[in-house]
Parts: C-alpha cells; sequence; structure tokens
C-alpha cells in the first residue's frame, strides 16, 4: 500500500504546485464505502451530506443524505501516482477529468461555501443547476459572506443556490431575501 503525502490548502510545494479541489465520481450509494477507503489511503475525503425525510421501513425520519449523490471531493495535489492509486479504490467510476494529464479542479470559492453551508448546519435541499442569475452576497447570519445566486421564493424569503458547473448540480439553502445584496456584475472595460 503507498502512503500519499497530503497537502493542506496553503502548503505550496517547491515546484509551486499545491493543492486543489477534485470531485470523485462514484458508483450509485457507494460515497460512504469510498470515502472510508480514500481515508484508510492517507486522502482525507470531504462528503458533504444533508438531512432529508426518508420513509424506509414505513415510518418517517430524518437522515443524511450526500448533498451531491454519487459525488465526493478531496483536495490533493494531484501527481500521477496519487491519481492511479485513487483509480485503484472499489466503487470508483472516475475522478472527473479529461484524462490525468488535464485534471478538472473545483474553485475554492464553490467548495468553501459548501463547507460553510455544511458547517452551519442550515436546511439545504437539491436544485436544479443553475448557469445564470443574479449573484448575490449573504450580509447577515451564520452564512455571512458566502456568494452564490439568489432564487427569489416568496416576497420576503428565497433560495442562495451553489453551483458546481463540473457536476452540473447545484444546492440551494433558504435564506431572508433581506439578508443579501445583489454582487454588481464585473463588465471589461
Amino acid at each position: 500500500m503507498t502512503t500519499l503525502a497530503i497537502q493542506g490548502p496553503a502548503s505550496p510545494l517547491a515546484d509551486g504546485t499545491s493543492a486543489a479541489w477534485y470531485a470523485i465520481w462514484t458508483r450509485s450509494h457507494c460515497e460512504r464505502l469510498v470515502a472510508g477507503q480514500l481515508a484508510a489511503k492517507g486522502i482525507p475525503p470531504f462528503l458533504p451530506e444533508m438531512r432529508i425525510r426518508s420513509s424506509r421501513r414505513g415510518a418517517p425520519a430524518i437522515v443524511r443524505a450526500p448533498m451531491f449523490p454519487g459525488y465526493l471531493f478531496v483536495r490533493q495535489v494531484m501527481d500521477k501516482a496519487c491519481y492511479v492509486e485513487i483509480l485503484k479504490i472499489r466503487q470508483i467510476v472516475r475522478v472527473l477529468e479529461d484524462g490525468w494529464t488535464r485534471l478538472t479542479p473545483i474553485p475554492d470559492a464553490d467548495m468553501s461555501a459548501i463547507q460553510r453551508i455544511v458547517e452551519a448546519d442550515v436546511p439545504a435541499f437539491a436544485h436544479p443547476h443553475l448557469t445564470q442569475g443574479e449573484r448575490v452576497s449573504i450580509v447577515e447570519g451564520p452564512l455571512t459572506g458566502l456568494e452564490g445566486v439568489f432564487v427569489r421564493g416568496q416576497t420576503d424569503q428565497g433560495c442562495l443556490v451553489i453551483s458546481i458547473d463540473l457536476l452540473g448540480r447545484s444546492v440551494a439553502v433558504k435564506i431572508d431575501g433581506a439578508a443579501v445584496l445583489p454582487i454588481p456584475s464585473r463588465r471589461a472595460a
């Protein structure tokens, strides 16, 4: 078994490379199994979960389920040896990329937003992936500073939608419409 060196968020290597976030696609309902195998190899996984209603066994209950079914994330300096070790793990379909020489990292800001939602333990739910809409920043509450797309619901409530473009998936968090401010659009001069 190969031991892999894990780099933290702000730990550049001697050649100037640093860790980046990557999405790992798993077989259906195998996210926790893959997370355990990654951890056993010394690669810390990030499996964001949310609370959902379930009526298994006839009784309704609140259970934790993956926020992005079929996916989990790793923050890793990805060299060929590490890439191959990850692919050896049972129940992994692939690392989302276009070949190991063209890995596709997920922006740190997107992953930071997902981490903040998990840490705040606010109600979250799956939402259709959005590519356009008004970008907003939350100005009060446990998610202050998060940016995302605001989708208005009722007059004073709405959702902040965080999208992971690489996955083509989004997650939404209910927020008070008064707790957000629009982010001015950046236009090329």
